[in-house]
């Protein structure tokens, strides 16, 4: 499993909003000059985000983004699956049901649902807060 730019950036974006925006919204072209992303590929992740209810958006001068809860209301897991889709090792464990006509008879399928848990339980079990206390 490889994540994307896509979702590390989307865990920065998130850890950079917590970390300023406890006044109010963070614009993204701060957000972009603070992570080295460009605010076009930040409207991206910012879409995706919002629409999992992840942040919320004003417009106007004093506009921008902020988080919709407190740090700890935010599983890393959540943030990845919401900008990377399924986390899932194998194809054949990315849906709720296994539909793959070998999962009967697959001597690798436990392998992989370890491997699955393993990496779910971890990415549940860090919150934006942890990252951010960690980083303090």
């Amino acid at each position: 499993m490889k994540i994307s730019t896509k979702g590390r950036y989307a865990l920065r974006m998130m850890l950079d909003l917590a970390k300023n925006g406890q006044e109010g919204y963070v614009s993204l072209r701060d957000v972009s000059e603070r992570q080295d992303v460009t605010v076009k590929y930040l409207e991206q992740i910012a879409t995706a985000l919002s629409r999992a209810g992840y942040i919320h958006s004003q417009r106007g001068n004093s506009g921008g983004y902020r988080l919709t809860r407190e740090p700890d209301g935010y599983r890393v897991g959540d943030i990845l699956r919401a900008t990377e889709g399924s986390l899932a090792p194998v194809a054949c464990l990315a849906d709720e049901e296994n539909v793959c006509p070998r999962s009967g008879e697959c001597d690798t399928l436990p392998f992989w649902q370890g491997l699955d848990e393993a990496v779910t339980r971890y990415v549940d079990s860090v919150t934006l807060g942890d990252l951010l206390n960690q980083h303090k």
